[in-house]
């Protein structure tokens, strides 16, 4: 895979590593993840000259495929997911290998070895192996134990051996911590790399450079002059097949948890030392820290979860989430979420933030939006100005990446008239192919870089503060919390909105305790 021989390769920028050789071995390997994101993020990074000349991709599954039945597929998704095919797969296909095992048979893993001694040794990546856990979460514990039955974990003499797994990592605090235990048995921190593949997301670095590298925003960004933080995770799609997934996760475990905590700690975080792994977890660490805890009553008081029922998406009539296939008829999983936090720290004591997720929302974005003070004095009183909005800093992840600032500016004419304007910078502007989220982490992880990934302590510090939700709502979830079960005068039983919406009246009750309303994105 010399860089030289792929027809239009970028080659690496000036910041760019290229790992050292390695052999990837992807568990789950049949699955949609692999197809959809894992070939395609690889497909990309060898068109870019970023994947090592030596390298292997060994898939292993339970199907009964070969290795010419497994590329096939690949190259199937490739076409469908990653952009088009030209002969540069042709050189990646003769790296990809199928295993077929069972999880859970230490035979299995015995021969996966000697198949990935004698690829090492044929393809000549040393004993460098990155394992990527793209199975069932309830797979991850008895995987990672045979791998260091069978030697393939620890520390090796020649080279060294990581671990990628994805989300979600436990299902409340205490299987969290059991899980960490179990992996730590055969891995050392250092080589387990948590993955959320938010962080990879362009707009979500940005987050810190834009905080960090402009000394107009930096001195701003606190108590004194931020009135309150939003941040939302919309989808418009529903569950795309995956009911019986989503019975057992539910808004809270599958995005509140996970990527919205992710994007305030990024957002809240004191400024790291320097840009390196152990710096920013620890102030991301730090910060979730300081988020003020749950009681039996602020969970209640503070936290709004919803159901969609049926209604129009796009112009089109869908299901209400207990009529999609693998769902209960009866069901009380939660598709929205919303909550407000509290962070108990010098910078913002005082300072609400609202965060929320759903499905099957009006639209699909995902931003963070800064809303500021307004002006002590308004010297403008005496105008016929209207009040005005307040000035927001809205950071747009998805799906129109950028940045947009509202300010008042004057009307042109003769009388002192203000209206709101906005300033907005896209990424678009870069002209640049931006990076998938699964491109980058799998670069990090193959370079061992875990900025991007999450910590012990930080995964164990989010299902801290969420735990408690998660209690809580199992208390209400009894036949008298079902039939209206309260908390002082709200409701605190699951609430309906239809498709299509913005989510549950209650949701918009939270935030208007507060005086304030949520953005429509």
């Amino acid at each position: 895979m010399a860089q030289s021989a792929v027809a239009g390769a970028e080659g690496p920028g000036p910041a760019e590593r290229r790992p050292a050789p390695f052999l990837l071995v992807v568990f789950g390997a049949s699955g949609d993840l692999t197809r959809r994101k894992l070939v395609p993020a690889l497909y990309s990074l060898d068109r870019k000259g970023l994947l090592p000349e030596r390298f292997a991709l060994v898939g292993v599954a339970r199907r009964p495929l070969g290795d010419e039945a497994f590329r096939s597929g690949l190259q199937e998704g490739l076409r469908q997911f990653g952009g088009g095919e030209d002969w540069t797969w042709d050189r990646l296909r003769d790296q990809v290998f199928y295993f077929q095992s069972n999880y859970s048979d230490p035979a299995s893993f015995r021969d996966l070895k000697a198949l990935l001694d004698r690829l090492a040794k044929e393809r000549g990546v040393g004993g460098n192996r990155l394992y990527y856990l793209a199975t069932p979460p309830e797979a991850y514990a008895g995987i990672t134990e045979l791998l260091g039955a069978v030697g393939l974990g620890g520390d090796w003499g020649a080279g060294y051996s990581r671990i990628v797994v994805e989300k979600p990592f436990g299902r409340d605090l205490d299987t969290a911590r059991e899980l960490n235990h179990k992996m730590h048995s055969v891995f050392r921190e250092e080589q387990i790399f948590r993955i959320d593949h938010y962080l990879g997301k362009e707009t979500v670095q940005n987050i810190l450079v834009f905080r960090l590298a402009n000394g107009i925003f930096e001195p701003i960004w606190n108590r004194q002059y931020v009135d309150h933080v939003q941040i939302s995770i919309a989808e418009g799609i529903g569950l795309e097949g995956r009911g019986l997934y989503y019975e057992e996760s539910g808004a809270l475990r599958d995005m509140m948890q996970n990527h919205l905590l992710q994007l305030l700690s990024l957002v809240a975080m004191e400024p790291p030392a320097s840009f390196d792994a152990a710096a920013v977890r620890d102030e991301k660490v730090k910060l979730l820290h300081a988020i003020r805890p749950f009681d039996a009553h602020s969970a209640l008081e503070n936290v709004v979860r919803g159901q969609y029922t049926a209604g129009r998406v796009d112009g089109k009539p869908v299901p209400g989430y207990r009529e999609e296939s693998g769902v209960a008829p009866d069901s009380q999983t939660e598709t929205f979420a919303a909550c407000k936090l509290l962070i108990d720290n010098w910078r913002w004591a005082g300072v609400p933030f609202y965060v929320r997720t759903g499905k099957r929302l009006a639209r699909r974005a995902t931003e963070v939006a800064v809303v500021f003070r307004p002006a002590p004095h308004s010297a403008f009183r005496n105008t016929g100005t209207p009040a005005l909005d307040p000035n927001e800093l809205v950071l747009r992840i998805q799906p129109d990446e950028g940045i947009g600032l509202r300010f008042g500016a004057k009307v042109p004419g003769a009388a002192i008239r203000i209206q709101d304007v906005d300033m907005d910078f896209s990424y678009g502007k870069f002209g640049d192919e931006r990076p998938e989220a699964y491109e980058r982490l799998l670069l990090e992880a193959a370079l061992g870089d875990s900025t991007l990934f999450t910590r012990r302590d930080e995964v164990e510090a989010a299902w801290a503060l969420m735990t408690p939700v998660l209690q809580a709502w199992g208390r209400v979830d009894t036949p008298e919390g079902m039939s209206g079960g309260s908390v002082g005068n709200r409701q605190v039983a699951l609430s309906p909105y239809p498709a299509g919406s913005w989510g549950p009246s209650q949701a918009d009750e939270l935030i208007a305790r507060d005086g304030r309303a949520w953005r429509k994105p």
